[in-house]
């Protein structure tokens, strides 16, 4: 091994991403002083006590309280309804989660980071590494055609009919199309990924084949596929079209490589943006996060409120509201599901070549684009 440009580690010339993110003394110290607990603590009480209760409850030794069902035995249509609503709901929640374990920004104890990312990345069924490494590549590259994490809708290479079907598809069946959008780094014959790499994922690919093989195992022996559909595999199904929405959201029809012009940020201040954000870790104020991606999530507003406080002359993509973005972005989604170039952008200029940004860095604008891609200074 080498060490190459940039503080670049290179094996068999190829780079080799960093398995821990590199953060400055005031990085570090923001991440020790934020204070996720709470958001994290509310996500994780949630879920685990919705799910904890509705298994208790449905099994033949205790049944349904009398209070929520007539019959102990029968599963009521409005309770049903509401559980699905609400588990699906925070397990989009769990995904923003999963998003910070990434970045290494839930929490100052990396080692808390990696480990959680490793469970719920095996529960999902999409590995850590993977979820890492493609996600690197959307900072670093975001709307080009080397942006991993958006394919096929930043592929010059895919047919606008092609994008239109995959993105029904990734809607109706979310966790399914997110298996193979961040599979593709692992099994594309094109993939930039080092050796090293390739073994840890095989690892965590391996770990989950065998819990979810364990569980279809127990599933058929106890006849309890129904249960399970109602109780995890439906709420999973709308949680993925929820996390596609936001994707979609954040990302369709945005045309410029800068992070700022080229991402949708919601930025609101009533009850019901601040609440979803909350308990999203913030992931809405999507733009000051694609350019400081190792900045601490409860930073993000006020950082996005400075930038557009500094550039009164341009128009942010900044709302108020999550539905007024996701109005911005329907069009897009019907007509032309697409970034960078796909939606009208220039050939990408000469930044940094594919596959030598290797972590997250501190300014992508800065650090990553070539000066005539910066909008926003």
């Amino acid at each position: 091994m080498r060490q190459g440009h940039g503080h670049s580690v290179y094996q068999s010339g190829v780079p080799v991403v960093s398995t821990d993110t590199v953060f400055t003394p005031e990085e570090s110290q923001a991440l020790a002083t934020k204070t996720t607990k709470w958001n994290l603590n509310a996500v994780r009480l949630g879920l685990f006590v919705l799910v904890i209760l509705e298994i208790v409850w449905r099994s033949d030794e205790v049944g349904y309280p009398a209070w929520l069902s007539a019959d102990p035995l029968v599963t009521p249509t409005w309770w049903l309804a509401t559980y699905t609503l609400a588990v699906s709901y925070f397990i989009f929640c769990w995904t923003s989660a999963y998003h910070e374990t990434v970045h290494q920004t839930l929490s100052v104890h990396n080692n808390f980071n990696k480990h959680l990312g490793r469970i719920i990345g095996t529960v999902v069924f999409i590995p850590y590494t993977v979820y890492r490494e493609t996600h690197i590549t959307h900072h670093a590259y975001l709307n080009r055609p080397t942006d991993w994490e958006l394919w096929p809708y930043s592929d010059p290479n895919r047919s606008r009919g092609f994008r239109r079907a995959f993105a029904m598809f990734d809607l109706l069946f979310g966790f399914c199309g997110a298996m193979i959008i961040y599979g593709r780094i692992f099994w594309s014959k094109n993939s930039p990924l080092s050796e090293s790499s390739r073994r840890l994922i095989r690892r965590e690919y391996l770990a989950s084949a065998i819990c979810w093989s364990g569980l279809a195992v127990y599933l058929t022996l106890s006849h309890t596929w129904l249960d399970f559909l109602q109780v995890w595999w439906i709420p999973l199904t709308l949680a993925g079209f929820l996390q596609t929405m936001r994707k979609f959201t954040e990302h369709l029809g945005m045309a410029s490589f800068d992070p700022l012009l080229g991402t949708r940020t919601v930025r609101g201040s009533n009850w019901l943006t601040r609440i979803t954000s909350f308990l999203n870790f913030d992931i809405f104020v999507h733009g000051p996060h694609h350019r400081h991606p190792r900045v601490a999530h409860t930073s993000l507003g006020e950082l996005m409120d400075d930038y557009v406080d500094a550039n009164p002359q341009s128009e942010l993509p900044v709302y108020r509201t999550y539905a007024r973005a996701t109005l911005a972005m329907l069009p897009w989604l019907i007509r032309n599901p697409g970034v960078g170039v796909n939606v009208g952008a220039a050939d990408p200029s000469a930044s940094k070549a594919p596959g030598e940004v290797t972590d997250f860095v501190q300014d992508v604008s800065r650090e990553v684009l070539a000066p005539t891609e910066v909008g926003i200074e």
